[in-house]
């Protein structure tokens, strides 16, 4: 028992196969509480095996905020700190020690370090911080979708950064996204001014294939009062541009990346981004000058909008086939070896280098 009453609760459906690892990540916490919402697999019994207090509740319409809070209800009223998590979260062990060492009496609320997505080796791709820790009485869920806590508590907010807490993402990639649209459309209808969800849904109208609906959405949340996060209006740029170039409205697009880059100069994603659409027009010089604006950035944000290509190998890929058909054959070599480095496994890198190396041979053969 430490110094505080820390309990875990979460919702659930249909998640057996997470069932253990979750827990066994969990049992730092004096109590796991879970809402199943409705489960036709083995969530429930399992979960009652490893002695989770669980509760069976259909959410009629469904809606996360709603399913959160009653799960919330669970929890005892006297807990000092609560934890919300998801079944397809791990945290990384002696989470609780790292919440004691940080937590003070006036605390409200933790930030803490999120690996969203790992690669194969358990290496994180994006990683931001998320805040969903936080007192017994002092915050409800908002949002039938992409909710959030909302401080309802008399005194300030208080809130803690704990970078050395750490809890990692292993999604169910077969999980489907259906409800997102529907809920992020209610979501805006009962909050026109909620400025994060106009962007979500004008992102989602995007992987949607709705060009014409997120230009609109995008625009929309970019005139709103509360939208002044520079990252998120410069994501919304970008997501405008991507779907200008779906439309093949080149000139468009390069003009919503400029001003992308323009609203947040210190991000990479912009700038990369850009590099992309001009790779796609075959502009050489252009791709190669904003891959090396993009390099000339080295601190990585930790929010949650973060693009995995402004980290990964991409920018020195892009780098050497620019540089590649500038007939700059040696800047190529170096580059397409620093992409290999961050991807050693990637088949096509490995035959541009020898490509490459034989395009060289060539050059030294003839001089």
């Amino acid at each position: 028992m430490g110094k505080y009453k820390v309990y875990v609760y979460a919702i659930s459906k249909n998640e057996e196969k997470f069932v253990d690892r979750w827990v066994n990540s969990m049992q730092e916490a004096d109590g796991i509480y879970v809402l199943d919402t409705g489960s036709h697999d083995n969530t429930v019994k399992k979960l009652k095996k490893h002695h989770v207090t669980v509760k069976s509740k259909t959410i009629t319409p469904w809606r996360f905020d709603e399913a959160r809070n009653q799960s919330l209800e669970m929890v005892p009223k006297d807990a000092d700190i609560c934890i919300c998590t998801d079944l397809d979260e791990v945290f990384v062990p002696g989470w609780r020690e790292e919440l004691e060492k940080a937590w003070q009496k006036e605390t409200t609320r933790a930030l803490y370090n999120y690996n969203w997505s790992l690669d194969e080796n358990n290496k994180p791709i994006v990683n931001f911080y998320i805040e969903k820790i936080h007192t017994r009485n002092d915050y409800k869920w908002t949002h039938p979708v992409h909710e959030v806590l909302s401080y309802i508590g008399k005194q300030q907010e208080n809130k803690i950064i704990i970078p050395t807490m750490t809890l990692n993402h292993y999604p169910d990639s077969k999980k489907s996204r259906s409800s997102y649209l529907p809920l992020l459309e209610l979501s805006v209808e009962e909050d026109p001014t909620d400025d994060r969800n106009m962007h979500y849904l004008g992102r989602e109208y995007m992987y949607y294939g709705k060009w014409n609906q997120a230009i609109d959405t995008l625009i929309r949340h970019l005139s709103l009062e509360k939208a002044t996060w520079k990252d998120e209006r410069s994501a919304s740029m970008r997501f405008i541009a991507r779907c200008y170039t779906h439309l093949n409205r080149i000139e468009e697009a390069r003009m919503w990346l400029q001003k992308a880059i323009q609203e947040a100069p210190y991000l990479r994603d912009p700038y990369v981004e850009s590099a992309l659409l001009e790779y796609q027009q075959q502009n050489w010089p252009k791709v190669e000058e904003d891959c090396l604006n993009a390099l000339k950035i080295t601190t990585h944000q930790k929010t949650y909008i973060n693009e995995p290509f402004s980290w990964d190998h991409t920018i020195y890929d892009l780098l050497s086939i620019s540089t590649y058909y500038q007939q700059q054959y040696q800047k190529s070599l170096i580059y397409v070896n620093k992409a290999i480095e961050k991807s050693p496994q990637e088949k096509r890198l490995l035959e541009n280098k020898k490509l490459i190396e034989s395009k060289l041979k060539g050059v030294e053969k003839n001089s």
